[in-house]
């Protein structure tokens, strides 16, 4: 366990949603919460309640990034990279939840805390034209700096159908950010996220610098082998790090293999943030406190979490991907 909080964090996977209350009628979106709430009942009573502690007078309906911000305050949290919540597949492929304008909005409001992450699928349906035209525009416009691709709303991680979006990703030097494991809430297909497919990228792409969000739970072996032979795929424990407080020993074991198989200087730090602060919190909270039990490190060979490893999960990592100064905090004074 750490004994003090001094790390520079960027949390690599925020998300804002927008207003959703003009959507709430599609079935899709009604099982998409159901999922999250079973999700919840998967981490178990403590995280649940941690992430209602923060539903609290605090809370006084401000737009969502400025929340955002209060809570990255709350927690020591100096950078997030924000992007939108597309989920088109709730809606039956009518609308997005939020919008890439939308969030590169909210970075150009607060160009020294927020790291615009584009969003521009689902990219067969859309088109490679519409997407290729976007990604150019976003990242030579408006300041975006990393490209997540969501695979349970569109097709296979290694669709080779997907090979130009990769390539003009790659020319356009920006992390690409996927979605790897399992979907974990309906009516995304999990088939098209299994981790093993990123063998396929990472191989034809070899200088495309890709992040794989979730650690590709529960197919976590697959993902580390596959960064194992791979030095540009990360791997992101985003969603993963409320384990700590219910399971423990999972959260070790993911951690200590992909330490073991990647190494400490590829593995980034998030808090899959789509609204409750809560999951700020417990992401924080979970790396200060977390340590690999002492059988693990003897029967597997897992090193013990040191404070200098926590500083590269915590931001030093993404921070040498997206040349970022962690030199001096971002957390006002006071706050």
């Amino acid at each position: 366990m750490s004994t003090s909080d001094d790390f520079f964090k960027i949390d690599v996977e925020a998300h804002l949603c927008g207003d959703n209350t003009h959507i709430s009628y599609y079935p899709g979106y009604q099982a998409w919460w159901r999922g999250v709430h079973n999700v919840q009942r998967a981490f178990g009573a403590e995280a649940k309640r941690k992430v209602a502690d923060v539903a609290d007078s605090a809370k006084k309906k401000l737009p969502e990034e400025d929340q955002l911000i209060v809570y990255m305050n709350r927690y020591g949290v100096d950078m997030a990279c924000v992007l939108p919540e597309s989920m088109m597949d709730t809606t039956g492929y009518a609308t997005r939840w939020s919008t890439n304008g939308m969030v590169a909005e909210a970075c150009e409001k607060y160009p020294e805390r927020f790291v615009f992450q584009a969003n521009v699928g689902p990219i067969i349906k859309r088109g490679m034209k519409n997407v290729l035209w976007e990604l150019d525009y976003l990242v030579r416009e408006r300041n975006c700096r990393m490209i997540k691709f969501y695979p349970p709303e569109d097709t296979y991680i290694n669709d080779e159908r997907l090979w130009p979006f990769y390539e003009r990703v790659s020319e356009l030097g920006v992390p690409l950010t996927v979605h790897t494991g399992f979907c974990w809430v309906p009516p995304g297909r999990a088939k098209y996220c299994l981790p093993i497919q990123l063998d396929d990228v990472a191989t034809d792409f070899p200088d495309l610098t890709i992040v794989a969000f979730h650690a590709g739970w529960p197919y976590c072996h697959d993902l580390n082998m596959v960064a194992l032979t791979h030095p540009n795929v990360y791997i992101s424990l985003s969603l993963l790090v409320p384990w700590w407080f219910n399971a423990p020993r999972r959260l070790a074991e993911i951690v200590g293999e992909a330490i073991q198989f990647a190494g400490e200087d590829r593995i980034v730090w998030g808090s899959d943030f789509f609204g409750a602060g809560g999951l700020i919190r417990m992401a924080v909270e979970g790396i200060l406190q977390m340590q690999i039990p002492e059988d693990l490190q003897q029967g597997y060979g897992y090193k013990p979490i040191t404070d200098e490893v926590r500083a590269k999960i915590f931001g030093g990592n993404l921070a040498r991907l997206l040349k970022i100064d962690t030199g001096k905090r971002l957390i006002p004074a006071g706050a």
